[in-house]
């Protein structure tokens, strides 16, 4: 069993910036990816970036440029740096972690964006 805890929401001023940090414990074998998803109410779960095995990284368009992630393998954490942020990145933050036959969720963490 493989746990996520995210952390890092809050509240923020459009503009600003905001950390968000997942970090994965318990029987990890491998990693293929994590990545960081978000979900706005009365809207569908939508991708926002993604981290692979390699370090290679893909983002959503809406975020490119604003959002980068990163990850610390020591710590089995990934981090999403979120700049410039806007009102409509108000939402409920996921991570997730894909390895071979398994995906993990964390169990999100909110963040909003004040205009």
């Amino acid at each position: 069993q493989v746990q996520l805890v995210e952390s890092g929401g809050g509240l923020v001023q459009s503009g600003g910036s905001q950390r968000l940090a997942c970090q994965a414990s318990g029987s990890i074998v491998s990693i293929y990816r994590m990545g960081w998803y978000r979900q706005a109410p009365g809207k569908q779960r939508e991708l926002v970036g993604v981290i692979f095995s390699d370090g290679n990284t893909n983002y959503a368009n809406s975020v490119k440029g604003r959002f980068t992630i990163s990850r610390n393998n020591t710590k089995n954490t990934v981090y999403l740096q979120m700049n410039r942020l806007k009102p409509e990145d108000t939402a409920a933050y996921y991570c997730n972690l894909r390895g071979p036959g398994y995906l993990y969720w964390g169990q999100g963490t909110q963040v909003t964006v004040l205009s």
